[in-house]
């Protein structure tokens, strides 16, 4: 048997999980027994934990740790929150913290949700006049909510549910394409497994209403597949920052309040200008965001994703923040859509979400989307201060400093004498070489 045959094997996911581990390590790494040591040593020590940990993903082998940070002194809608932070950037905590602390004397954050709707769709491919269904669709509507009434009874009882549909017919631009658009509210839950499900039975009852009435009889009738939508525009919430230019001081590089104010909102125009510069602004932003959602057991990867569809509404990839500078006054905001949960799934499930939303005060989904919009607008906004005045490396590669003498292996003496020496001085992996170079001469 080749070297290359023995790194393939069949039935890997009915091994223990120690099974697991040892097959990998055997095959793919030089010193087995040492790597698997590491990896058993990041296992939780209270097996009922690690039992929660590896019930989440599948062929688990170990857990991958990151840093579960705090930013405090985000006062938002008038509330004070420390806000729960997983990422691996130090300087994303940092400077939420430093923009949550600065608009802490100036008013704090003002979040508004505007909608909580989200959809899911049926695909379906019928050959036919497509105003047969349209004719039909007043009796369609009536059955798929009755044929679906038990799986929507306990979402209704909390006031959400179905909340509408459509029928689209997209046979222009693929052959016998149609579509059932179906709007639903999920309460406090995310929803992708109710939406999930009630659109399943729902491409069951199409089926049987296609083969029942004899208009519709006449086209060939196949449910293509049944799903939700990650992109939710009108799961959409709004949180903005405002002052007078004169308490946007005093300003790190010199600039008066005012110069700032223009710089500032020159900088965000670029971004709803230049797609290439939008794509970093925006990223900024899900520094933030996806640090918060990450923490609180939701979907980040849904979230970047409907983010994104969402700043290129227009056909134009924009940022998704706004200034304007109006009587005097700064006003910086952001609107983004944003579906999150704080019922059921990982939020319940990861011991660190539970106590994440414990430390928010047990939010609501809706507040959740206040929280977390904040805390994209205060990356944001500390993102493009730095940029217009002292510009980005200053504090982030500062903030990278430790991380630089920890990967070049510094002791604690030489650590000390770095973080005096650029205290005041730019960092980067170069110079702290040489300073370290020239400290052990």
């Amino acid at each position: 048997m080749s070297d290359q045959s023995k790194k393939h094997i069949s039935g890997f996911s009915k091994l223990s999980k120690m099974g697991k581990l040892r097959w990998v390590v055997e095959n793919f790494f030089r010193e087995p027994e040492a790597v698997l040591h590491e990896l058993r040593s990041y296992w939780h020590e209270d097996e009922k934990q690690q039992e929660v940990l590896d019930s989440l993903s599948e062929n688990t082998l170990s857990n991958f740790p990151l840093p579960f940070g705090v930013a405090p002194n985000f006062l938002i809608n008038g509330r004070s929150y420390a806000v729960p932070m997983v990422i691996e950037e130090s300087s994303v905590v940092a400077a939420a913290s430093a923009a949550a602390k600065y608009w802490l004397t100036r008013g704090g954050f003002h979040s508004t949700v505007l909608s909580t709707r989200k959809e899911g769709q049926i695909h379906f491919l019928w050959a036919g006049d497509f105003q047969k269904w349209v004719k039909l669709f007043p009796r369609l509507k009536s059955f798929l909510l009755e044929k679906t009434a038990p799986l929507t009874a306990s979402m209704r009882a909390r006031g959400g549910g179905v909340l509408d549909m459509r029928l689209l017919d997209f046979s222009e631009e693929e052959r016998h394409y149609r579509q059932l658009s179906v709007q639903f509210e999920t309460c406090d839950s995310m929803g992708a497994n109710f939406i999930n499900t009630v659109l399943e039975e729902m491409a069951q009852a199409l089926s049987a209403f296609a083969k029942r009435e004899p208009e519709l009889r006449t086209g060939d009738f196949q449910v293509v597949m049944a799903i939700l939508s990650n992109y939710t525009p009108e799961c959409l919430v709004r949180s903005e920052v405002f002052c007078s230019i004169d308490e946007l001081g005093p300003v790190k590089n010199g600039d008066s309040p005012q110069v700032l104010a223009e710089k500032f909102c020159t900088a965000v125009r670029m971004a709803r200008i230049d797609p290439y510069r939008a794509v970093t602004h925006n990223k900024g932003i899900f520094n933030g965001i996806d640090a918060v959602v990450l923490a609180t057991g939701n979907d980040f990867r849904a979230v970047e994703a409907c983010g994104h569809a969402y700043a290129a509404r227009d056909g134009h990839y924009r940022s998704l923040s706004s200034c304007v500078i109006e009587n005097n006054t700064f006003r910086f905001s952001l609107e983004i859509p944003l579906a999150l949960g704080t019922v059921g799934g990982l939020t319940k499930l990861h011991p660190l979400a539970r106590r994440s939303l414990e430390m928010l005060g047990y939010p609501s989904a809706t507040e959740l989307m206040e929280i977390v919009a904040a805390v994209g607008l205060a990356q944001n906004f500390a993102a493009v201060r730095s940029l217009v005045t002292t510009g980005i490396q200053y504090g982030h590669m500062r903030m990278h400093l430790t991380n630089i003498l920890l990967q070049l292996g510094a002791t604690e003496r030489q650590k000390e004498a770095a973080f005096a020496y650029f205290s005041d001085k730019v960092v980067s992996y170069a110079a702290v070489r040489t300073f370290l170079e020239d400290q052990s001469q």
